[in-house]
């Protein structure tokens, strides 16, 4: 979501995700996610129109976003949520998501899939 509300010519947000992005108080992303775009970018999986340094920069400091360190106790959270599928990345996602609270915006069916987190799902 994050990638695609940043840079919405390639693939815009549904219009339901858009506007909750946009009825927010604040936006976060775990750093995870930051991992998640790098990977992405350097197997060619996402175009991102510049250097992934300066991106990341831009989508930080530029967009508002707040970026939230993963912690100990979301680590330990991470690791203790339902076997619905084993992407540490979604893990992480979710447990900060948990722990932070934040609401959380996702596109993604499988992380849908957590009854942990039914309440926070925008």
């Amino acid at each position: 979501m994050w990638v695609r509300w940043l840079a919405p010519k390639a693939r815009p947000l549904p219009g339901n995700a858009l506007a909750a992005v946009d009825a927010a108080d604040s936006l976060a992303v775990s750093a995870i996610s930051c991992w998640e775009v790098v990977n992405l970018h350097k197997r060619g999986r996402i175009d991102l129109g510049m250097d992934i340094d300066r991106w990341l920069g831009k989508a930080l400091t530029g967009s508002g976003i707040e970026c939230v360190p993963i912690t100990r106790e979301i680590a330990a959270c991470a690791a203790s949520l339902s076997e619905i599928h084993r992407d540490p990345a979604d893990r992480f996602i979710i447990a900060t998501a948990l722990l932070a609270p934040y609401r959380l915006l996702t596109l993604d069916e499988s992380i849908r899939q957590y009854r942990e987190i039914s309440e926070l799902l925008a």
